[in-house]
């Protein structure tokens, strides 16, 4: 009986000792998996720290945590569930939608869209359409790449643009990756200005895609990414509101054509801040129909520095006001801060402010162009954007002698008024001749002395400029 009783003990210690740690596994994984999905919808953007000697890939392993994929209880699309390879070789265009389009029909109110570090995913032009349900994040931790230049360039598909995002309100593009645009191939057609002795083109196809577009869209940040060779304009905005870009990285050779960083047009509320833009173009280019920017800590060149414009091309109408651009460098650039408009157009360019900007051998530090032209027999005309309440406060630093530091071309007819200057000090980057400014038809004063001195503008108002006689906007 005794020895019953011990066997019956030593039974239930024996099944009680695999019992527990069966249940303790169990009560680990069920805890590890719940902490990882309820935590993957707090994925939001956050701020990036300025980027600075960025490199040229992001080809490092796979985390871990890359390992878990869309799950229909969580707010994260990794593109591989929906069957993207990443092998910088297979076209992963119809993954990218897939997921897009169930992020976007999602009901979350924050979705992620996950392309994972240390993949490379090739994809073709495409647009990216909204409106989707609730706020979200495209996350780049890999690499993106178009088709290998215009021979690998389906034909039926655009040459104009590469990625588009349409109709979208509330979208962050970040993350910690690449977007290469392989845009040699695209530089070197014959077309291009570059090419021919003295910026002479050839005939031949010249359409080249921009990279990243937003077309009528609100609510946008762009953050921490890096983005190098764009065929094109490596950022477009299109009628667009509320966008903010912060801690980007913009690299393309100096003598890659028209690759401006990132162009502006019809678009309003735009913050740019804390970002490098080296490229063959401009750093930052403001189109027509812009309003309310903000422009503040770039590190601008080689390329052609920060500009408004070009503006009433083709005798169009341009309204532009509210500008800021503020506490940058620009170095080794064609121009520094640059207005340029076209003769035959109308509308205005007012309330503008450059200050605190610190010039590195640029060719021209301070100028407005109302004669931009690309050839040499544009003709004379008697209407022009009309350029108004100008302010440069502030900027310093050294230019290069082949040009005058300042040059304020204004229209016969449409002359420049109220520009000001303040705590301007510009000197010759070789040798000890400091050039005179240049003006003509330029309304303004300096409320310091500046170097060199400007003594050509004009006091006062012309007494052309009525009401009557400006297109104001």
């Amino acid at each position: 009986m005794r020895h019953s009783h011990i066997l019956t003990l030593a039974l239930s210690l024996y099944f009680l000792a695999l019992f527990l740690p069966t249940q303790a596994r169990h009560h680990y994984h069920k805890k590890h998996k719940h902490s990882y999905y309820h935590n993957a919808p707090e994925i939001s953007p956050s701020p990036a720290p300025a980027p600075s000697n960025a490199p040229d890939d992001a080809s490092s392993p796979s985390p871990s945590g890359n390992e878990n994929y869309h799950n229909a209880s969580s707010n994260l699309f990794d593109v591989r569930t929906f069957g993207a390879i990443g092998d910088g070789i297979t076209d992963d265009t119809e993954s990218f939608k897939m997921a897009w389009d169930t992020a976007c029909e999602s009901e979350s109110p924050v979705k992620v869209i996950l392309v994972p570090q240390g993949f490379s995913f090739v994809i073709q032009s495409t647009i990216f359409t909204g409106p989707c349900k609730g706020g979200l994040v495209l996350k780049v931790d890999g690499t993106l790449m178009p088709p290998d230049g215009p021979e690998s360039w389906p034909k039926n598909n655009s040459k104009r643009q590469w990625l588009v995002f349409y109709r979208i309100n509330g979208m962050s593009l970040e993350g910690s990756g690449l977007i290469d645009g392989r845009g040699a191939k695209w530089w070197d057609l014959p077309c291009k200005p570059h090419k021919g002795p003295n910026g002479t083109t050839s005939p031949g196809p010249c359409d080249s895609p921009v990279a990243i577009r937003f077309f009528m869209s609100s609510n946008l940040t762009v953050q921490g990414l890096r983005i190098k060779n764009s065929p094109q304009f490596h950022f477009r905005f299109d009628g667009c509101e509320s966008v903010h870009v912060e801690s980007i990285y913009i690299t393309a050779p100096a003598l890659s054509p028209n690759t401006d960083g990132i162009h502006i047009e019809n678009t309003n509320d735009v913050r740019i801040y804390n970002s490098v833009i080296s490229n063959g173009d401009d750093c930052v280019s403001i189109g027509a129909g812009c309003h309310d920017v903000d422009i503040k800590n770039i590190t601008c060149g080689p390329g052609h520095g920060i500009s408004i414009g070009s503006l009433g091309n083709h005798n169009s109408r341009a309204c532009v006001s509210n500008i800021t651009v503020r506490d940058s460098v620009i170095k080794v650039a064609d121009n520094g801060v640059r207005i340029k408009t076209w003769q035959g157009g109308s509308g205005s360019v007012s309330g503008v402010t450059f200050s605190n900007i610190h010039m590195e051998s640029v060719r021209n530090p301070i100028i407005i162009d109302q004669f931009y032209c690309l050839s040499k027999d544009c003709s004379n005309k008697t209407s022009a954007v009309f350029v108004t309440d100008i302010v440069y406060t502030n900027i310093k630093g050294t230019y290069d002698i082949r040009h005058p530091p300042m040059r304020f071309a204004c229209s016969d007819s449409v002359p420049c008024t109220n520009l000001t200057l303040s705590d301007i000090e510009l000197l010759p980057a070789q040798g000890n001749i400091v050039l005179d400014p240049f003006c003509w038809s330029a309304y303004g004063n300096s409320e310091t002395l500046t170097i060199p001195p400007v003594f050509c503008m004009l006091e006062g108002l012309p007494q052309s400029i009525s009401g009557n006689d400006i297109d104001h906007c």
